[in-house]
This record gives C-alpha cells, structure tokens and sequence, in this order.
C-alpha cells in the first residue's frame, strides 16, 4: 500500500515538473530566431498586418497610422540591402530608406543612418509572412512585427503571432485595417529616420 503511495506521489511529481517546463520550452521555441534567410526571399513589398511595441506610448502613436509596408531591395545579395518601411498616416506617406545587412536571421543597420536598432527575423509557420523583432538598446523598446504578402492573415496565423507576443511579455498587437490603402513606392513626404522608426 506505502509503495503504491509512493509510486502515485513519484507519477504526480513527474507530471508537474513535465507541465511546469512545457510553457517555457513552448515559448522559446515560438519565438526562436530562423536559422537562416534566404535573402531573396524578402524582395519585394510587405504589409504590416499587425505590431506590438513594448513602449505604451509609442504603441499609441503606432495607433495614428492608416497604414504601413515595408520593401526591400537590392535583395540579391546579403549586403548593401535597401530597407524602406513606409507609413501612410495624417492624409500622407512617409518613407525612409536604410542600407542593411543580413547575417543569418540578424538584421544590422548600417552605421551611417545613427539607428540603433537590431533587427531579427523569428519563426513562422506562415509561408508568406515575416516576423521582425527589432530591439533598441539604447532605450530599451522592444518592437515585433507581422509583415506580410497578404494583407490580412489566416485565423491561425495570427494567434501564431499572438503566442509570439505574449511569449514576450509584450501589449497585445495591433491589427492593421486591410482596407485602408497602402503608400505607393515614392512619395514626396519624408521624414526623419528617428520619427519613421517610431512611427513603424
């Protein structure tokens, strides 16, 4: 009868520890970096389709945009890429670009521009979306985004996402509006590398 005890108490033991190490194992792998990308992989334009800013006062100037996209150009090679993230917001587009470089799923600015952001791309089940975490040491702001071919996504497709930023204890995303029109790929209207940042 002890024995039975035991072996019960031993199986109730094993079962909290395997519960209790599960959540942890299931959000480090949702939120793990891609091996690699392949670089031409991200030519061309994405759509934002939702974002979560850990700042809450960012991500309520996130909140003032019609919409955003991002392109990437020069794709061809995994140096010298053209990224420019562009926001529809107040009636007008903004864009800005940047010179990147891709080292794996790592996403490096180059010194010139003064953005001290680093950007990396996460795992996603979704076949024509990217998730981009971009984190900013200097203040600390973490930042995830969805971005892709589509303008809206698969139900599942966004609770993936969901997991992601709760995985990383960050507000709930903001969902972009599939309606509102995207910015063409010029625009008269720039502004500063510091204010698109925070805008996007």
């Amino acid at each position: 009868m002890i024995s039975d005890m035991f072996t019960v108490c031993a199986i109730a033991i094993f079962c909290m520890v395997s519960v209790g190490h599960s959540a942890p194992l299931a959000c480090e792998d949702a939120v793990r970096p891609l091996v690699q990308l392949d670089p031409h992989h991200l030519e061309g334009t994405w759509a934002l389709v939702a974002a979560s800013l850990s700042d809450p006062v960012l991500l309520e100037f996130f909140k003032c945009r019609n919409s955003s996209s991002v392109n990437f150009s020069n794709a061809s090679a995994t140096s010298d890429i053209v990224y420019t993230p562009s926001v529809n917001a107040g009636g007008k587009c903004h864009f800005q670009s940047y010179n990147v470089s891709l080292e794996g799923s790592i996403l490096t600015f180059d010194e010139q521009h003064q953005v001290n952001l680093t950007g990396i791309f996460l795992y996603t089940s979704c076949p024509d979306c990217l998730v981009m975490r971009f984190d900013n040491q200097l203040k600390k702001v973490m930042r995830l985004h969805l971005v892709s071919r589509r303008r809206e996504v698969e139900p599942k497709e966004m609770e993936e996402f969901r997991a992601q930023v709760e995985c990383l204890n960050m507000p709930a995303p903001v969902v972009m509006d599939p309606s509102k029109e995207l910015c063409p790929e010029q625009s008269q209207n720039i502004i500063q590398p510091n204010q698109l940042m925070s805008a996007l």
